[in-house]
């Protein structure tokens, strides 16, 4: 187990910046996910932890002790792909041990390793087989073996479940953070997926274009987000996002106050989450509804608003269906779980 510490880390591609001066301090055992969109430097900065990549400037330190001159052997981590890097012609057993004979480990003390981790992960039965006879979660259950066989002091994860199914996937999110918090070992995890990141994270790092936006636990940046980006990316359906303003210290969509404030004055973007909207016959926003879509415990509304014909997304607890020709619904916002942004800047007012 150990801490990883990352301080102003830049990196650069010839003159093209990725990765700008991220800084983080890691806790033993804590479980951190990198979760942004595709391209914003997420798997270059793990691979960076990893030593798969040079840092360009800053530092990485692992247990204290600085790691950009140490090669990725030395580092004591442990990383786990998203195609699994499995050998096809190696059984189970031989695949999980592979590294600790290439290391000069004892025949004995590699078979002891590879059954515990088999039991640890239930693959006991599997030992003898050979990937192509396994399904996607074993594959990915025998790459978590190969990596705990080392004892590393770090997992790094780099988007491990995107090659499964949606409903395997959740299974195995659990089983991960199930099985890291059972060793006790330092994790980042690397997603796009921000249900993983929800879920999963004991802190997140929410990237945008190599910047960091937010580090925080999932509580903290669903309920204080502190960018539009951060807003807009995790929460599941996005949060609404309308261009507002400020008057005589009243919030106003186009000419409609919708709630005090002590914000200063002028255009704002104003963010509500579509699950704190609720049915309200006197409620200040009118919602033309366009497509209902009823998923069991919750319906989400989909509409635009007639002042200023934005669009608007709702999610109401429970079955609704509007009524034959119905398309006019009032609505009213939860004002303490609003959010105002500076429409320049994007920064949280």
């Amino acid at each position: 187990m150990a801490t990883v510490t990352l301080k102003k880390l830049y990196k650069n591609f010839g003159k093209t910046g990725v990765i700008h001066g991220i800084d983080i301090e890691i806790k033993d055992g804590e479980f951190i996910v990198i979760v942004g969109p595709s391209g914003c430097g997420k798997s270059t900065l793990l691979r960076m932890v990893a030593g798969l990549e040079n840092v360009t400037a800053g530092e990485v330190l692992i247990g204290g002790k600085l790691a950009n001159d140490k090669e990725p052997m030395d580092r004591n981590i442990a990383m786990v792909f998203q195609n699994y890097a499995l050998y096809p012609h190696m059984t189970v057993a031989q695949n999980m041990g592979y590294g600790l004979k290439i290391a000069g480990m004892t025949k004995s003390e590699i078979v002891s390793r590879v059954e515990n981790a088999a039991k640890l992960l239930q693959l006991e039965g599997m030992l003898n087989r050979r990937p192509k006879q396994l399904s996607g979660g074993q594959r990915q259950r025998v790459a978590m073996g190969r990596a705990i066989v080392r004892k590393p002091a770090v997992f790094l994860f780099d988007e491990p479940l995107s090659n499964l199914d949606a409903k395997l996937r959740v299974q195995m999110r659990l089983e991960i953070k199930e099985l890291q918090s059972q060793l006790g070992v330092t994790a980042l995890y690397v997603t796009h997926d921000q249900t993983e990141a929800m879920t999963m994270a004991d802190r997140m790092i929410v990237m945008n274009e190599g910047r960091a936006e937010q580090i925080g636990t999932p509580l903290e940046v669903y309920v204080q987000p502190q960018s539009l980006f951060a807003a807009q990316f995790i929460g599941s359906p996005a949060m609404n996002i309308l261009d507002a303003s400020i008057k005589d210290g009243q919030v106003m969509l186009g000419e409609v106050p919708v709630a005090h404030t002590a914000a200063r004055e002028g255009p704002v973007k104003l963010g509500i989450r579509p699950e704190h909207v609720q049915l309200d016959e006197s409620g200040p926003l009118v919602v033309e509804v366009r497509l209902f879509e009823p998923l069991g415990a919750n319906t989400l509304l989909h509409g635009r608003l007639t002042d200023g014909d934005l669009a608007f997304t709702i999610s109401l607890n429970g079955l609704h269906q509007a009524n034959r020709g119905e398309k006019l619904m009032r609505f009213s916002v939860d004002t303490s779980k609003w959010h105002l942004f500076d429409p320049k800047t994007g920064h949280r007012l």
